[in-house]
């Protein structure tokens, strides 16, 4: 019998996002009788950090802030400890391999831009290095990383990205920048579970005037502060409606002082992360995506799968999946054009007829065995090299 292909997944930590649920769905779904799997994280937290497959051996490098104190004083401590052994295996980075990982990997991959410098710096130089990148390298928080990231990409045996829009980009912006063999590959949708997950519960939303959802994490790249002030300016001129926003992040107070400010703090809803957003997808009236920058964002997919009627920034790899006025509305990230999408939707019976008549068949887009095909020819291609 043939060796397994031993294939390591670095990646930061398992906060509830794309990403990682990506990174989930392929650890899951890799052939078990063809590879040997490890995922290693810098971080044991988030959400999804117990989702990990029994399969899969998993390494742990951090606690997480989930297993510190309750008491503020001792919790500082442990941070201020974390944070030594963080910078330590980031400036000493062969020490990871010698202390967590007791094998030769043939194959290590990067999951996002932040993993590139641990793989590429691994002790084990023998292994094939593969980069995934989801980003618009012209993002402009992304500016300050840029010069690193390009000076990165060169050094993988072969890159991955996550939607066509993110390899145009790159390509068309530094022309010049050897980028190595690569492909496409869009993230696998578990198309049933999702549909299984929304049936699970009806939530209440505690009010009859159109509710609009959105899934992210609370970044400024989401927009949803502008998305608070359309929603504001929509109530003042007579177009009430309710906003349920599902995630968690950096921008939680910030949005929650916003809405306190506007005075609509009762109707502008900050729920936090939930294991299961569906039901709330399935059961608005309308999904919004008001985001300054993507990748492939799969809760885009999601929501075409519950044929949900979508109002998304044409940003990323969304006009891929959306055709304006087809299967969803897209416009640019401009206060005014979100605006004019919300009310379009509450007040437009037609257009959302339509575009729920299209939405019908939007499963039939996505193809997880294709995509699971791809990754594993990639993975068996490159340990032969």
């Amino acid at each position: 019998m043939n060796q397994k292909i031993k294939v390591l997944f670095r990646h930061r930590s398992m906060e509830m996002g794309g990403v990682e649920k990506v990174i989930l769905s392929l650890l899951e779904n890799l052939d078990k009788s063809k590879f040997d799997i490890t995922y290693l994280v810098n971080l044991y937290q988030g959400e999804l950090r117990d989702k990990v497959p029994s399969h899969v051996h998993y390494i742990k490098i951090n606690r997480g802030k989930e297993d510190f104190s309750e008491n503020p004083l001792i919790q500082k401590i442990q941070l201020f400890l974390r944070g030594l052994r963080i910078k330590f295996f980031e400036t000493f980075p062969a020490w990871i391999d010698k202390i967590y990982l007791d094998k030769k990997f043939d194959i290590e991959i990067a999951s996002t831009y932040s993993d590139f410098a641990p793989v590429l710096e691994s002790a084990n130089k023998k292994s094939k290095k593969i980069g995934w990148f989801h980003s618009d390298i012209t993002f402009p928080k992304l500016q300050p990383l840029v010069p690193k990231i390009l000076n990165q990409i060169p050094k993988f045996d072969y890159f991955i990205f996550g939607s066509q829009q993110t390899k145009d980009i790159l390509e068309t912006t530094y022309p010049d920048l050897d980028v190595p063999d690569n492909k496409v590959i869009l993230n696998a949708i578990p198309i049933q579970e999702i549909k299984q997950k929304a049936e699970e519960f009806v939530p209440d939303f505690g009010t009859s005037v159109p509710v609009f959802v959105s899934v992210g994490r609370l970044h400024s790249r989401k927009g949803f502060h502008k998305l608070v002030e359309v929603h504001s300016q929509l109530i003042k001129d007579g177009f009430p409606n309710k906003i349920i926003i599902i995630g968690d992040g950096e921008e939680k107070e910030n949005l929650e002082n916003l809405a306190k400010e506007l005075g609509v703090e009762d109707s502008f809803v900050l729920m936090g992360s939930l294991l299961n957003p569906y039901p709330y997808v399935k059961n608005a009236d309308f999904f919004i995506m008001p985001s300054e920058s993507e990748g492939w964002p799969l809760i885009i997919a999601d929501t075409l799968i519950l044929q949900k009627p979508i109002i998304s920034t044409a940003v990323g790899g969304i006009p891929e999946m959306i055709t304006h006025q087809e299967n969803g509305y897209l416009i640019n990230y401009d206060h005014n054009e979100i605006y004019q999408a919300m009310k379009e939707f509450m007040t437009n019976q037609h257009l959302i007829e339509n575009l729920q008549k299209n939405l019908k068949n939007s499963e039939n887009q996505f193809d997880n065995q294709k995509i699971f095909d791809a990754i594993e020819n990639i993975l068996t291609n490159l340990a032969e090299k």
